[in-house]
């Protein structure tokens, strides 16, 4: 029984650990969400597959054996015990119970049985009597199917755990085993999957995914394996006519629902339907789940943005999914359109929620293969702490990573434009020293030579340290911080950088002339604190150009999960059973009473009128009410039958 218990206690934690942990994802997945490391030990474990680990379908298999074996040894016992009322028992053994009494009455012992008798059944307990030369034995009892319970529960762990077996991992191994079946580590075409990576259409079970953009029609489901894919084989394919998706105020989905038509692969015959969460859809014994849904292949414009001077604007175009090869010089990349989303609800701040726009994921991939991956909003956002308008410019370096956003300031046109064109004047020396002469001639004496030149010598050293010119490991505001540690007493340096911050923004002010943003953004003093920050920012972002999403045609697509799942019969079985099988055994107490009556005699064991009673009770387990209905039995059946 302890070792049992001990098995059973693996399995629910297996179970607790297949159901939180992701099954059956690509190993690097699992990299990059734990490490190297424990992703490997994981893997040796079989944490990522864990309903078909060899471990766990041993245990499975060693459970139905066992249990089997015990269920069929102790259940004729029981069932016979179910008959027996144990009546052979002697009044002389009635002592060692826990429970016993004796008393003597005026009546005779027929009508003492006659009260017994009457008694038990006016309580619902079974009787049978035993009519010996010395007296008259009365078996009763009650609560016999306590023992029904321990088949029930016992039997019903046998049924879930040949369900288990059956819907679980174990027919698909076996055909991996023996059948000659090996999983696909390749890549292409569906159709170009060998024969030896399909399961076939008449596979008792299985449970994969299929994924049926709009407009579309698929009939070959995947088994996603650690280390590549199985594909299942339909006896019908699913087209899917419209996905529906509808959002609660905090962006979260409220509803999916898929309207779909079905094609016999073998008749012909056309079915349509709807599959929503909750509501799956049977086809011919093939449970349709609605899983999630996907992008189908939208198709998206991106319009790429220089960030250095020199650069060029180019449009793409391409889907989800794909990709597009660029160049610049020898240095060669590749930009894969990784998603598309159409809603996105945020608070940035905000106790509201409210919904900022599209949103373009996409990752920039160099010769060596190496990836960064970048995430821009299509319109600017306001956040509660500024009146300018941002763009969000996301980046990190491994899906693990959240991303980090370079918040650039919209100009009048609600472009980034005007903000890269600060950025570029940053960078050019002559602009840098024009915008110079112009901040001199309004913010200096021009009597004042000394103090003309010394103001002109600290313009220049302040936007060389902002700029990050001069082979400085450190640009803008960081820049400039490094410097006044380095070089300023520390008593002196909040004034000093004081100083150097209010340079800064003149310089800045005149750099952003009327043909690099227009009077009315310039004139903002938020915008240019937002620029400041943003140009402190730029040398940080990896890449020489930004990627706007301009236009898209979004495409929706469906995720279903298609299952066969002979077992799930057997195991809603027992789950039913377990469910009679502990209740019976829990609350259902087997009691028995055994009550001997004789005729009554004096000390020289010479009969004298009445009757003398004795009785044992006994029960399966002892609690408080045994105590009470002890001495209610005790009372009851004490009380002076009438005469007959």
């Amino acid at each position: 029984m302890r070792f049992a218990i001990a098995l059973l206690t693996v399995i629910c934690i297996a179970s607790i650990i297949g159901t939180v942990l992701k099954q059956q994802e690509p190993f690097g997945n699992y990299v990059n969400q734990f490490g190297p490391f424990w992703a490997e030990v994981f893997a040796k474990l079989s944490l990522f597959a864990v309903y078909s680990a060899w471990w766990f379908l041993l245990i499975l298999l060693f459970l139905v054996i066992s249990t089997s074996l015990c269920v069929a040894r102790n259940t004729p016992q029981i069932l016979r015990d179910l008959k027996n009322y144990k009546e052979h028992l002697r009044e002389q053994s009635f002592k060692a119970f826990a429970h016993n009494a004796a008393w003597a009455v005026a009546s005779t012992p027929v009508a003492a049985v006659g009260h017994i008798q009457h008694a038990f059944a006016g309580i619902g307990w079974k009787t049978k009597i035993q009519t010996r030369p010395d007296g008259t034995l009365i078996a009763a009892k009650t609560g016999g199917g306590h023992k029904i319970g321990y088949i029930a529960a016992h039997s019903a762990i046998v049924l879930i755990c040949v369900g288990g077996l059956l819907d679980g991992d174990m027919l698909t191994r076996a055909q991996m085993w023996w059948g000659n079946k090996v999983v696909f580590t390749g890549g292409g075409m569906i159709a170009d999957v060998p024969e030896t990576s399909r399961l076939s259409k008449s596979n008792p079970a299985f449970r994969a995914n299929l994924l049926v953009a709009e407009g579309q029609t698929a009939g070959t489901a995947i088994l996603q394996q650690p280390n590549g894919v199985l594909l299942q084989d339909l006896p019908f394919s699913i087209e899917l006519k419209k996905f529906i998706v509808e959002h609660y105020s905090t962006g979260m989905p409220k509803l999916f629902a898929s309207d779909i038509v079905i094609h016999d692969k073998t008749t012909g015959e056309k079915t349509v339907a709807r599959v929503e969460v909750n509501h799956p859809v049977n086809y011919k014994g093939v449970n349709i789940f609605q899983s999630s849904f996907d992008d189908g292949g939208s198709r998206v414009k991106l319009q790429s943005v220089p960030i250095a001077q020199g650069g060029k604007s180019i449009e793409l175009e391409g889907t989800i999914g794909s990709s597009s090869a660029l160049t610049n010089g020898t240095d060669k990349m590749t930009l894969e359109y990784t998603a598309l989303r159409v809603l996105n609800v945020e608070t940035f701040g905000k106790k509201d929620l409210r919904n900022v726009g599209p949103s373009i994921t996409y990752k920039l991939r160099d010769a060596a293969g190496q990836a960064r991956e970048f995430h821009n909003y299509m319109l600017p956002i306001k956040f509660t702490d500024s009146e300018t308008a941002v763009h969000l410019v996301g980046v990190r370096d491994t899906p693990a990573e959240p991303f980090r956003y370079w918040r650039i300031p919209s100009d009048d046109k609600g472009s980034v434009n005007g903000f890269l064109r600060l950025a570029q004047a940053v960078q050019s020396a002559p602009a840098t020293q024009a915008a110079i002469q112009r901040y001199l001639a309004k913010a200096s004496d021009p009597t004042k030579r000394d103090m003309k030149a010394a103001l002109q010598t600290s313009s220049e050293r302040v936007m060389s340290l902002f700029a990050g010119q001069g082979g400085l490991e450190s640009s803008g505001l960081q820049g400039i911080a490094d410097f006044l540690e380095k070089n300023v007493p520390e008593d002196q340096r909040i004034k000093t950088s004081e100083v150097l911050i209010r340079i800064l923004n003149g310089v800045l002010y005149e750099l952003a002339a009327p043909s690099v943003i227009s009077a009315d953004v310039r004139d903002k003093p938020d915008w240019l604190n937002q620029a400041v920050l943003a140009l402190s920012d730029a040398k940080a972002y990896p890449a020489p150009m930004i990627f706007q999403l301009k236009d898209f045609t979004q495409v929706q697509a469906s995720v279903f999960q298609v299952a066969k799942a002979p077992g799930q019969t057997i195991v809603y079985t027992g789950a039913v059973l377990l469910i009679i099988g502990v209740f019976f055994m829990l609350f259902v107490r087997e009691r028995r009473v055994w009550v001997w009556v004789k005729p009554n005699t004096d000390e020289a064991s010479e009969p004298i009128a009445g009757a003398h009673i004795s009785m044992a009770y006994a029960t399966n387990r002892k609690t408080m009410q045994s105590d009470q209905e002890f001495e209610r039995l005790r009372t009851q059946l004490s009380q002076q039958p009438s005469q007959t």
